[in-house]
């Protein structure tokens, strides 16, 4: 009897489709883009991380790179570290300048990965 109204259930073009299966695979991928979706758009709205959102604008950019994390790069793209003007906002140096080779200027970030 099974096997009669399973037959019948293939057969009949009347009956609506409820069950639809999807790859994992597809699952995955679209949540990891939503995921990155939003983390994004979270991303754009924070005020926080000036200097690491100009190294890395898209988080999508971002994810697609190999990077060695080590500590002298997340100094360097958070403006974290022994960095003068860092270092200037905490008062831990008196001055935020590089007066390096007699050119006065701010040493931040940039100015520290352009003169590296």
């Amino acid at each position: 009897m099974a096997d009669q109204l399973a037959k019948e259930a293939a057969n009949n073009k009347n009956i609506e489709q409820c069950y639809t299966k999807i790859p994992n695979s597809a699952v995955w991928s679209e949540l990891k883009e939503l995921s990155v979706q939003l983390w994004q758009n979270e991303w754009e709205r924070s005020s926080k991380g000036a200097i690491t959102k100009s190294f890395f604008p898209k988080i999508e950019d971002r994810l697609k790179l190999r990077l060695n994390a080590t500590p002298n790069f997340a100094a360097t793209v958070t403006g974290h570290g022994n960095i003068k003007s860092y270092l200037y906002k905490y008062k831990i140096t008196d001055n935020p300048m590089c007066l390096a080779k007699k050119v006065i200027k701010q040493w931040t970030t940039s100015y520290s990965i352009a003169h590296s």
